[in-house]
């Protein structure tokens, strides 16, 4: 898309690429090793400002994706990629771009994890999603950037005004934990994110020719649609099935994690 020439991070996939890999090996591999002999940081008013600012900064792009586009006129199907300069296109361009970037902020979470200790967070589900999604998004901002293919980042975006709530509340301390009896419901929300994506995007292979420009990008994000909404459900059964969690979290309704 020649309207992202000279945009941070748009030249090319390998600052990204090697942004990720940095990512991986710092919390998988070397932080662990670093705070081996370290006692954890607390970090609790770092992590309150953090997840509170991702709230906000989830509430304005979910609203800029309304504007640029599903309250403005999409209609839920076969909404194709806008590649002109009109205003409404380059909104949805930049706003786009700032949800790709928005990806490797939330890579803090991580971070966060094991600066805190709080390695058995470091999940395979958890590190393979932050990964995942800003080295796929490169590809769907340079290429196309609005249409059908943006919904599920619609959608991401409610969810995290929920989720990043939820984790502000929860890393304000213990005195507002009562306020966190709805951490049950939390799952559920993004397992029926996963299946909305996934019912929305299968919707191509229905509809009688639609001229959406990079077919390869639905069958990208119907599979991630799929596959996580298959781990989430995998994390769900382990999770409160088998009740593998439920010890730690009956006590008063909270991960003790968090």
């Amino acid at each position: 898309d020649p309207r992202l020439e000279g945009w941070p991070l748009m030249s090319s996939p390998f600052p990204t690429t090697f942004i990720i890999g940095t990512y991986i090996y710092f919390v998988t591999s070397l932080g662990p090793k670093l705070m081996e002999n370290k006692k954890p940081f607390e970090l609790r008013q770092i992590m309150a400002f953090y997840n509170f600012s991702v709230v906000a900064l989830s509430l304005y792009m979910t609203y800029e994706f309304l504007m640029s586009g599903w309250a403005t006129g999409y209609s839920f199907r076969c909404d194709i990629v806008d590649y002109s300069r009109s205003p409404t296109a380059l909104r949805m361009v930049r706003t786009c771009w700032l949800y790709y970037f928005s990806k490797f902020i939330e890579l803090l979470d991580t971070i966060f994890f094991v600066l805190r200790k709080k390695n058995n967070q470091v999940t395979f589900l958890h590190v393979f999603h932050h990964s995942i999604m800003p080295w796929t998004w490169w590809f769907g901002v340079k290429f196309a950037a609005g249409g059908l293919g943006t919904f599920h980042a619609l959608l991401n975006c409610i969810v995290h005004v929920v989720m990043y709530t939820y984790y502000g509340i929860c890393s304000l301390g213990p005195a507002y934990h009562k306020y966190l009896w709805w951490k049950k419901y939390m799952t559920t929300i993004q397992l029926v994110q996963f299946i909305m994506i996934t019912c929305h995007i299968g919707q191509i292979y229905i509809m009688d020719d639609c001229p959406y420009q990079y077919p390869i990008f639905m069958f990208i994000i119907w599979l991630y649609g799929f596959l996580f909404l298959v781990l989430f459900l995998h994390f769900w059964y382990h999770a409160y099935t088998k009740g593998q969690r439920l010890p730690k979290m009956a006590k008063n309704g909270i991960s003790k994690d968090q």
